[in-house]
């Protein structure tokens, strides 16, 4: 559509004709004006046509909501609570009629507005979610590419698990049984065996995890980077520090106000570095808090425990980041190095952002000899991980790195309660469609 205005742009047109191409938001047909709330991906403005007897009037009245339109018009001043501006109309073509009534409205619950996401994320609110994670992905590119760091594409076919191998779709690939990837983790490390240095990727990863929380989906954007040449986990910290800083001053510098005006979300950018406690040290503050880590969690953080972590960082750091180090070998993968003082502890880390975990990290176990008897230990035949192991049998630099939780990351900025508000097209246990 030639000369095509957006609705939020329009505040630049006052004494200006403009072309609109957008949703009819609702109708009131009075005895001698019509208003139509015209909306499209940046806002909503209120249209008016006066009556005059004329064809125009009998068009407006038949317009129904969800209707897409072009309109053209005046942009004018208005004591209207809406922008403080309207579009005087003069010419309306409908583009396409809806054939029912929206099935949704904003009083439908999360599932059935997910049954019928084309029209839920019609919702300005909801674009500005995609926008920001536009503009936090470009950042870490950004940063990224600044500091050394290539992309890489890692397959998402492979032939055996990088986590759990309780949680793998299986499927058959030409008489033969492939998973759909949990992780790129395997792939980062084979970069750095390449003598890549530094690599980044964002991409898809699956995970057949029935767990029913807000936080949890089958299929989720993974973002990772891995680096070469660390003395310890704290050099992966340190560089995730930086990078969450950077991207945080983007995100806020963009969209700071709008997810203000929009959510009542305050985008705070984070100060470096982080605060830091070792596991034991969480485990003590949890315990003054007046909380314990359930049996079948020992060693880890429950859901619970990352939020009063969370909570109280806030309060005695005023800090909404802290960095949980020195997990306990016996709740890590079999890759995470350990340390030279204690092998029952791992060069290891989890990022916890406003209660909730957003980031697991570490230094990676390079030499061969004592990889194999890591796998060994945790009762693994190193057999089913050769393609895995092939690659520290020819030499492999010191590294570390980090996977970094997209849809998390988007919940403690705009702060919705679940993953499936912010991811595009969710999935989960239920949820195969649409």
């Amino acid at each position: 559509m030639k000369d095509r205005r957006l609705i939020g742009n329009l505040g630049d047109d006052i004494g200006k004709r403009v072309n609109l191409g957008c949703w009819v938001d609702g109708v009131r047909d009075l005895k001698n004006m019509q208003f139509v709330i015209l909306r499209d991906h940046t806002g909503k403005v209120q249209a008016v046509n006066k009556k005059a007897g004329k064809p125009l009037d009998d068009l407006v009245s038949s317009l129904r909501p969800e209707s897409v339109v072009r309109i053209s018009g005046e942009v004018v001043q208005s004591r209207a609570k809406l922008n403080g501006y309207e579009v005087i109309v003069d010419d309306v073509e409908v583009v396409s009629e809806p054939k029912e009534p929206s099935p949704i409205d904003s009083e439908s619950g999360i599932d059935k507005r997910l049954d019928y996401r084309h029209i839920d994320l019609r919702d300005p609110k909801k674009f500005l979610i995609f926008k920001t994670q536009t503009t936090a992905e470009q950042a870490m590119r950004e940063f990224w590419i600044n500091n050394g760091f290539v992309e890489i594409h890692s397959p998402k076919l492979v032939a055996g698990a990088s986590e759990s191998g309780a949680e793998l779709f299986q499927l058959d690939y030409f008489g033969t049984v492939a998973s759909l990837a949990q992780s790129p983790q395997f792939y980062k490390q084979m970069a750095m065996a390449a003598g890549f240095d530094r690599v980044f990727e964002i991409g898809p990863v699956f995970r057949a995890n029935k767990s029913h929380t807000s936080r949890h989906d089958t299929e989720f954007t993974s973002v990772d980077m891995e680096l070469s040449w660390i003395d310890s986990h704290e050099d992966v910290m340190a560089m995730e520090e930086r990078w969450i800083e950077y991207f945080m001053t983007e995100v806020q510098r963009k969209h700071g106000e709008e997810l203000s005006e929009r959510y009542g979300a305050q985008v705070e950018v984070p100060r470096v570095p982080f605060p830091r406690v070792t596991m034991e040290e969480a485990y003590s503050i949890l315990k003054s808090q007046g909380y314990e880590v359930p049996d079948d969690k020992k060693g880890d953080l429950d859901l619970e425990g990352e939020r009063i972590l969370g909570r109280y960082v806030k309060e005695n750091h005023n800090h909404e980041f802290v960095l949980v180090t020195d997990y306990p070998a016996s709740v890590r993968p079999f890759y995470h190095m350990r340390s030279d003082d204690n092998p029952e502890i791992t060069k290891s880390f989890d990022l916890i952002w406003k209660g909730t975990e957003v980031t697991t990290g570490a230094q990676r176990e390079h030499r061969y000899d004592r990889l194999v008897n890591q796998i060994e230990e945790k009762g693994i035949d190193p057999k089913s991980l050769r393609s895995y192991t092939e690659f520290f049998k020819h030499g492999c630099p010191p590294h570390g790195g980090c996977g970094f939780g997209l849809t998390r990351m988007l919940m403690n900025i705009t702060g919705e309660k679940s993953v499936k508000e912010v991811t595009f097209v969710y999935r989960g246990p239920n949820r195969i469609t649409p």
